[in-house]
């Protein structure tokens, strides 16, 4: 009876911690983005004095890329290069235009050096930046797009056409445009709104646009006809509310409840009626901004007026977001601008870059998020192939009713592809190839390999017939457009083929070399090397010997070797002294002639801007007392 008892309490004890074990490893979901973390930037590396706007709009103030970083100020925006960190000059040049104030900017996804900004006197207004950066205030645009009747609050380009740009505006209407088209740039007007639009999204393959809306509704709607395809209630707050497309059909959305608190939720977007997953974040007041990081599938969420950022991992299955942690600061931010994936730090694990524009000082600081990793190599699941900047369809042909994918490219090498597979299949086509050549050419049977532009010799020089194997080697296209990349994409397959196919016959002719043995006596290499001693007793070599033998040395032969140095150092000294005074003076005159230059460039450039700068305001003053005498 004893025994028994002891087995059923160890049974029972078993289960208990069976089931113990189960509870605590349910609640540690692996992933390997759980230990991500905020690497906040020293002040040096920021960029500080901006004259950052004050506005209180929840619009997008700051846009960056691999190359500029845009910000606004007022009714102009200041345009840096990325590397010039630090203090930024007050005069600064700046991109100068608009009447109003800006309340959205955006780079273009295709063209590092175009920008797209909006404002509040109705326009939009597309300008190219130089590659160096700005040398002088921008004035003058590309393209100027008029269409609406009030304040144009968010702009967006569209993810794979090219010059497709779709804008929303405080007159309730959304429009589409072709910035390509001088003539009528206006593709298509959107009017089933009835209340302010909060938020513009554009799907991963630009086919659905989503909107959120003053009257509590999230739409998804057709860019090209306008059709709403589904609507449905998101958020119960009257706050504004954001919306961004994730992968899988799903869309994310952030707002308020009835009783004020923050939330987010994430919908159908085939079916609005009801959230799949709605979660409360706190009960702040600032507006919360999501950003979607396609590649690694986490969602960052950013409150403005809020010194955090917390960050989610979105998956397939029930509840669809998981809370991975969240950056601290002491800093509230006034708005972020984050980097493309093509921008980031490969080596350094970084994933997600935000450009954070503090609420209490004109101060932009870099913020990366970072997998913590011991090893610097390319880390190939934290970055699998990402937006690339080359677009994949016309505007015409997207407005005709095509979707396409998005180009892609990798970021390990770079190149631009379309679809991994294509590009899987070329590689193991190519292994395939050149593994047979290494057994053909290691087995004594030399290829003549065929490609499908000509023919290349054998590793002997000749064209190799009869018993030779003869493979026929090609080189796969990349696909864009939906059509066959040829040109380039060819070229540059044919010339890696080739330098491969060259290496391998150095290598192996190299190998087929005989080696000769050396049956020379033994007495002519000593000779040699009795030569080669002899020559190599200089100076230096006799000082060592002479300071070595500390029995045998003496004093005169010390100073004589001294003396038939300083003599010969002197002899060769007197000669190149002059020519080192001759080249000096004349260095010294270049100098001299090359400052003067150079100062007298620098007072031109001051009076020049200064002149400019005179011109603008006496511009200005024209224009206003124009304004006066017209009211």
């Amino acid at each position: 009876m004893a025994a028994r008892e002891s087995c059923s309490v160890a049974n029972v004890y078993a289960l208990q911690s069976s089931k113990i074990r189960s509870l605590w490893f349910r609640g540690v979901r692996p992933s390997k983005f759980r230990h991500v973390y905020g690497l906040p930037t020293r002040k040096e590396c920021c960029y500080t004095d901006i004259s950052v706007v004050r506005s209180g709009n929840d619009g997008n103030f700051c846009a960056v890329n691999p190359t500029f970083l845009a910000i606004v100020a007022d009714t102009t925006f200041v345009v840096i290069p990325i590397n010039q960190t630090g203090r930024i000059d007050f005069q600064c040049c700046k991109v100068i235009g608009h009447t109003g104030q800006i309340l959205d900017l955006k780079w273009n996804p295709f063209d590092d050096q175009m920008i797209a900004s909006a404002s509040d006197d109705c326009t939009i207004k597309i300008w190219k930046v130089p590659e160096g950066g700005l040398t002088a205030n921008l004035s003058e645009c590309m393209v100027e797009l008029v269409g609406h009747k009030r304040k144009v609050m968010h702009v967006e380009w569209h993810p794979t056409a090219a010059n497709v740009l779709i804008s929303a505006g405080f007159d309730h209407l959304v429009c589409v445009w072709d910035v390509g088209n001088s003539e009528k740039p206006l593709l298509n007007v959107i009017s089933c709104h009835v209340d302010m639009i909060y938020s513009l999204a554009v799907s991963r393959d630009g086919a659905l646009i989503a909107t959120t809306s003053k009257d509590k509704k999230l739409r998804v709607i057709e860019p090209r006809s306008g059709i709403v395809v589904s609507e449905g209630v998101c958020h119960l707050g009257t706050k504004c509310s954001k919306a961004v497309f994730l992968d899988n059909n799903r869309i994310l959305t952030t707002g308020f409840s009835r009783h004020s608190d923050r939330q987010f939720a994430v919908w159908d977007q085939h079916d609005l009626k009801k959230p799949l997953v709605q979660e409360v974040i706190d009960s702040s007041s600032g507006v919360v901004t999501p950003y979607f990081d396609y590649d690694t599938r986490m969602i960052y969420l950013a409150g403005k007026g809020d010194g955090n950022i917390r960050y989610y991992e979105v998956v397939d299955e029930p509840p669809y977001v998981y809370y991975l942690n969240q950056f601290l600061s002491g800093q509230p931010q006034k708005a972020l601008g984050f980097m493309p994936k093509r921008g980031v730090t490969v080596s350094q694990c970084e994933v997600f870059r935000f450009y954070k524009l503090h609420a209490a000082g004109n101060i932009c600081e870099p913020i990366s998020m970072i997998v913590p990793r011991k090893s610097t190599l390319f880390q190939s699941d934290l970055y699998p192939d990402t937006l690339a900047n080359v677009p994949a369809i016309g505007a015409k042909e997207w407005f005709s009713g095509r979707n396409v994918q998005p180009m892609l490219r990798s970021m390990k090498t770079g190149e631009s592809i379309l679809d991994t597979s294509q590009r899987r299949e070329s590689k193991t086509v190519h292994h395939s190839s050149s593994k047979n050549n290494i057994l053909n050419s290691l087995n004594g049977n030399h290829t003549n390999e065929r490609p499908v532009n000509g023919t290349t010799p054998s590793i002997n020089g000749n064209y190799t017939n009869g018993n030779s194997q003869t493979t026929t080697t090609t080189t796969g296209s990349v696909v864009t457009n939906g059509n066959s990349a040829g040109g380039k994409n060819n070229k540059e397959n044919e010339i890696d083929n080739r330098k491969f196919e060259t290496n391998n016959t150095k290598k192996f002719a190299f190998l087929s070399q005989p080696t000769i043995p050396d049956y020379r006596p033994q007495t002519q290499i000593i000779e040699k090397s009795q030569k080669t001693s002899t020559n190599q007793s200089t100076k230096f070599h006799q000082l060592q010997a002479i300071f070595g033998q500390h029995q045998t040395a003496n004093h005169k032969d010390i100073a004589n070797l001294q003396n038939n140095l300083l003599s010969s150092s002197r002899n060769s000294s007197r000669n190149s002294s002059l020519e080192n005074i001759n080249l000096l003076n004349s260095e010294n005159e270049l100098r001299k002639a090359f400052n003067k230059q150079s100062d007298e460039i620098k007072s031109l450039r001051k009076s020049l801007n200064n002149s400019e700068k005179r011109v603008r305001e006496l511009e200005a003053e024209v224009k206003r007392l124009q304004l006066q005498l017209k009211h």
